[in-house]
Parts: structure tokens; sequence; C-alpha cells
């Protein structure tokens, strides 16, 4: 995938982001393409290897979005009891960078909340993902991302019980 100066992408851990320089990095005799994004004040070097679709995408079309609602509201699957196995599936799971797969996360892991508590690594996990959803949301649809995370705090709520 090209991507072009000033194009908005969704970076899979960051979030919502622009692309600002392309650049040509030399390191030894290898040469690889960079693209600059800036996210916030935070600001990245994405290599543009084979990996690249899985790390930077384009935000999802309104229509489209609009379809990842109905993947937050269906019936949650269960992911492992055993913390280092839901690690490791959460982990595979999000290694395309889709927004599908930060929903099915999203869903999933305020599904098992109800069944026992969160430790560090999951409740870090579940803010990355949010701010990443809410992020590109809030750019897609146009909404304020106090009012995308309040939304998402209640269609949350409301699958978890």
């Amino acid at each position: 995938m090209e991507f072009k100066v000033d194009d908005w992408v969704v970076h899979c851990t960051h979030g919502l982001g622009q692309v600002k320089t392309i650049e040509q990095r030399s390191f030894g005799e290898q040469s690889v393409l960079y693209y600059m994004v800036q996210i916030g004040d935070l600001t990245i070097w994405v290599p543009a290897d084979e990996n690249i679709n899985t790390r930077l995408r384009y935000p999802k079309s309104p229509e489209d979005f609009q379809k990842l609602f109905g993947m937050l509201n269906s019936v949650p699957e269960a992911l492992p009891i055993d913390r280092r196995q839901r690690n490791q599936f959460l982990l595979d799971l999000l290694k395309d960078g889709s927004a599908e797969s930060l929903c099915r996360a999203l869903r999933d892991m305020s599904a098992i909340r109800k069944q026992k508590t969160w430790g560090d690594y999951d409740r870090d996990l579940m803010k990355r993902i949010q701010k990443t959803f809410i992020s590109e949301w809030s750019f897609v649809l146009s909404v304020n991302p106090h009012d995308a995370e309040a939304e998402l705090q209640k269609i949350l709520a409301l699958n978890a019980q």
C-alpha cells in the first residue's frame, strides 16, 4: 500500500495520524522507505516493508465504520481464562491491525471482565485499543472524542450484561 504526504492513516498501535513526510533511509547497504506519521504530539517512523499493511491502513469509510457497531453489539466470543493464553490470543488477533480486530478485542475483553478482574496488562491493552478505536471513530464520523468514548462505554456495558 502506498501512502502519500497528507494522507490520514491509522497506526495499529497509536491510532489516527497523518503522513507528513516520506523518506528513503539507508542503513549500511540497505535503503528503506519510511513514512513519518504525526499522531497528536507523537511522531513515528514506519518502514514501508512487507509488514506495512499490518502497521498502517487508511481509516474506514463512514459506511464501513457503521458496520463495526454491529460487531461491537454482537455476542462476545470466549477468551481464554488463563492470562498468558489470553494475552497471546489477543496479540495474535490484533496483529493484522484491522478495525474489525479492534472491535472483536474490545467486545470480548469487556465480556471477560464480568467473569474476572483484569490485571495490569489487560487494563493497559484495553486502554490502547480504545484509544485507537476512538481516534478513528471521531475522525471518520466527525464526532467529539469524548462523545465517542462515552458511547463506546455504553455499548460495551450493555453487551457485557
